[in-house]
């Protein structure tokens, strides 16, 4: 009785996964590049906070991280390549952003980051601007201080930089989604919210 179970289990499962890779078409819904897959399931969205797109995007962006499959990592890699201001200025934001991921408040920090930029229109003009940012938020300015010379953060801005460096090509605009390493993802907009959340779940199944 039990196989007979099991083999009903399987009958009706083959075909949902059938379902789902002629659903997601390559060349329609997402593109394979030429780089290796990633050992395990991840999501990276390239981004930039001077990209008004990107801000509009943030509430989604925050509902896949909540609906990404168990075991889905999900990493934010901040561009240095935007027109808006200088790389050396981009990277000292980046590096606000990975002091707020080492802070434990990515989230709130990246918020009051992008609203300093597209809602108050102000402009940011390096490191000290982030630092004034984050101690309105409640952020120790000690702390902040430490964090902005540590050997982590500054290690972290290093693997970030390279990781942007390593897709550029495939990385002609932001925000721009790539998953396990391997699929670019492209969202159309025929696609609904709940369709958009599930091709990422089909991508980072997808390990061929």
């Amino acid at each position: 009785m039990k196989k007979f179970a099991l083999w009903v289990l399987l009958a009706l499962l083959i075909p949902l996964q059938a379902s789902a890779a002629v659903k997601w078409e390559e060349g329609k819904h997402y593109e394979e590049v030429d780089k290796p897959l990633s050992d395990s399931p991840q999501v990276v969205e390239f981004f930039s906070y001077w990209c008004p797109h990107c801000y509009r995007t943030e509430p989604f962006v925050a509902e896949l991280k909540k609906s990404l499959d168990e075991g889905v990592k999900f990493e934010k890699a901040h561009v240095n390549f935007m027109p808006y201001a200088s790389q050396e200025v981009q990277d000292e934001v980046t590096t606000g952003m990975l002091i707020a991921k080492a802070l434990k408040q990515e989230d709130k920090l990246s918020a009051a980051i992008f609203n300093y930029i597209h809602k108050q229109r102000a402009t940011i003009t390096g490191i000290k601007d982030i630092r004034n940012i984050f101690i309105i938020n409640g952020v120790d300015s000690e702390k902040f201080d430490k964090l902005a010379k540590s050997f982590g953060v500054k290690s972290m801005l290093g693997k970030n930089n390279k990781l942007v460096e390593d897709y550029r090509r495939e990385v002609r605009s932001v925000p721009t989604f790539i998953v396990n390493g391997k699929y670019k993802v492209q969202i159309g907009r025929d696609l609904t919210p709940t369709e958009r959340l599930e091709l990422f779940n089909y991508l980072a199944a997808k390990r061929d």
